[in-house]
């Protein structure tokens, strides 16, 4: 047999050691391929998450997440935080000898902010609360990743040149993204991703507010999540994780200094329930006045137009009224200190402070345009939330309230303002967001005063009792609920609203057109499963149902194939399920037809498949089985 030939320097390389033999070079530009670093971190990150699957159990996993989340949170809404000061302390450095800037400053903000999101982001991101409701309602809780920085960056111009809205929700936004980009990551099911959505939003307001117990309450009560065993710890881990930290970053001085030098005593308690009556009644105004100018808002066209008519109300009303300038917490600082004189400084008014109406006046009037220049300042382009404004209008309504009673009913009882305007904050809070567990520790964690736990409970649910009455649904929910996509605390209602009509559309009925006959429709049952046969023309548009029992008499019969057409014996549907449609509107229809299988067509007409019940029914107990199962 030949033998191969070896050239002489393979056979030395063979012959030497293994230490005295050269090392191979890798490739340099396989080496700095991003394609192949980002392949060799996917393959490291499905190592992981294999070895986790087998060595760490789902609850466990879920903990480490949450406290992984806490963390995060506390510093991005340390970072939010530190951003908007700088920017604010800017600016009052730069307007301390010209105080038109502060009329320029906060509609500038506004339009680099709308340029920010037009040009750079491409995507709407206000209105965080609703977006974070959204994404449960959708059931992916899909939040996409730029959300982890983009609402952090627009907020911050909107707020620090001065608009007069709040960073809460932006910053719940930015957790809400947080926990769902996390679990993405982790490739976990969407039950987990939906309890990593809400760890995030709790982490995010316990570490702005160093508030542990409101985070948690805020997810049950505004974010609409239930509340199970299992998902508990993880959401109280990212809660207390995040306020802990946010009290190493900042300090153990609560959000508020407020210091209570009058008891409660329990002859104040009729005129707290006064007051919830009045928070509620003011919430209504709130919420009304908020969905009313945002709709006249957007029908400004094109945005030149909307963000001229959107400044020039944002400049004139903090023109005449000063204290509506930024976020309000200021003032709100003010009332609590018992300094509410300090307010009319460097207004128009400054010179007739002394006389209490004009006090009382210019603070009623305050607490009633906050909301024009809060949905001025988004709708015309900026970004922030309703939050902040609530707060700052419940403080303002309690402080007005119990002011008026202290200077012109002598023989009534001393309410302590300081005090009323905490209650008033609980109260609003409350009513506009339908949360009353939310507005009592929010409120008692923000200032530390727990001693008044009782009157801020009465002023809480009294508030919202009242605003029940009038409007269905909290300020972050009515959007969702007039499109029927809210996902709320009843099971029933909740399963329905994850539920998807587009993906349980059958398209596997066969089609005939109204001109075929009778004989060439025989043809077509014996290939066919179904006894519906859909009738469309030729635009693809619904025109009835050719039901089998309907025919089942001449179906054999020879003789009448040709003499009869489809257009002879089909029948009308008993409706038509027309898309987008929500399911629970879906099961309305069939309750009302008490039809198993309806057409489903879009906005025109055209014919899309068929919906039954059977399959409605099977999803909705997997769907119900996936919400109600815990690991």
């Amino acid at each position: 047999m030949k033998e191969k030939y070896i050239s002489g320097s393979t056979w030395v390389a063979k012959l030497l050691p293994s230490h005295h033999r050269r090392a191979k070079k890798p490739d340099k530009a396989l080496s700095e391929d991003p394609r192949e670093r980002k392949k060799a971190s996917h393959t490291i990150l499905m190592r992981f998450i294999n070895w986790r699957e087998r060595k760490m159990s789902n609850r466990f996993f879920l903990l480490v997440l949450s406290l992984i989340i806490g963390i995060l949170t506390s510093l991005v809404a340390f970072l939010l935080k530190g951003m908007i000061e700088v920017l604010q302390k800017w600016v009052t450095t730069a307007a301390s000898s010209r105080n038109w800037l502060y009329l320029v400053l906060p509609p500038t903000g506004v339009l680099i902010t709308a340029l920010f999101v037009q040009k750079i982001l491409k995507q709407d991101i206000s209105h965080g609360v609703s977006k974070v409701l959204m994404a449960f309602s959708q059931r992916k809780s899909l939040i996409k990743p730029h959300n982890v920085w983009s609402s952090m960056v627009a907020s911050t111009i909107t707020i620090g040149l001065g608009g007069s809205v709040g960073a809460e929700s932006p910053i719940v936004l930015t957790g809400s993204a947080i926990g769902s980009n996390l679990g993405r990551l982790f490739k976990l099911e969407q039950r987990n991703l939906m309890l990593l959505v809400g760890c995030g939003a709790a982490g995010a307001i316990a570490g702005i507010f160093k508030a542990p117990i409101a985070g948690l309450v805020f997810v049950i009560e505004v974010l609409l999540m239930d509340l199970t065993l299992t998902s508990v710890l993880p959401l109280l881990t990212a809660s207390v994780t995040s306020a802990a930290l946010a009290y190493i970053y900042t300090g153990a001085e609560p959000f508020f200094q407020f210091a209570q030098t009058n008891d409660f005593i329990t002859g104040r308690i009729p005129y707290t329930l006064v007051l919830g009556v009045l928070c509620g009644f003011m919430g209504v105004y709130f919420m009304r006045m908020s969905f009313f100018l945002e709709k006249r808002f957007k029908q400004k066209t094109p945005y030149a137009k909307r963000f001229i008519i959107a400044a020039v109300v944002l400049s004139l009303l903090i023109f005449f009224f000063p204290t509506l300038y930024g976020e309000g917490y200021a003032t709100l600082e003010l009332l609590m200190a018992g300094k509410s004189s300090e307010l009319l400084n460097g207004t128009i008014f400054s010179g007739l402070s002394s006389h209490s109406y004009v006090l009382f006046l210019y603070l009623s009037l305050a607490a009633l345009l906050k909301v024009v220049a809060s949905v001025a300042t988004n709708s015309g382009g900026g970004c922030g939330g309703l939050f902040a404004p609530t707060l700052f209008v419940g403080g303002l309504v309690g402080f007005v309230f119990s002011f008026a009673i202290n200077s012109w009913l002598p023989f009534a009882i001393y309410l302590p303002e300081e005090n009323f305007v905490l209650m008033g904050m609980a109260g609003l809070m409350s009513s506009v967001m339908h949360a009353p567990l939310t507005g009592v520790f929010l409120i008692a964690e923000l200032t530390g005063g727990y001693n008044l736990f009782l009157p801020l409970m009465v002023v809480s649910l009294s508030a919202h009792a009242v605003n029940r009455i009038f409007m269905t649904n909290s300020i972050y929910s009515q959007r969702l609920a007039e499109e029927g996509k809210l996902l709320t605390h009843e099971k029933d209602k909740s399963v329905l609203t994850l539920m998807n009509v587009e993906s349980l559309i059958e398209t596997d009925f066969l089609t005939v057109t109204p001109n075929m006959s009778l004989g060439d429709v025989v043809v077509l049952i014996g290939n066919g499963r179904r006894n519906i046969f859909p009738v469309i023309d030729d635009e693809g548009k619904l025109k009835g149902l050719v039901l089998l029992d309907d025919i089942r008499n001449i179906m054999f019969r020879p003789e009448l194939y040709e003499r009869f057409s489809v257009q002879r014996f089909m029948v009308s549907a008993p409706a038509q399920i027309v898309l987008p449609q929500s399911m629970e509107s879906t099961m309305d229809l069939f309750d009302r037809t008490k039809a198993w299988n309806l057409p489903v067509v879009d906005k025109e007409g055209h014919y899309m498949g068929m919906l039954s019940k059977s399959k409605i029914f099977n999803s909705y107990r997997d769907t119900l089985a996936e919400l109600t199962t815990g690991d």
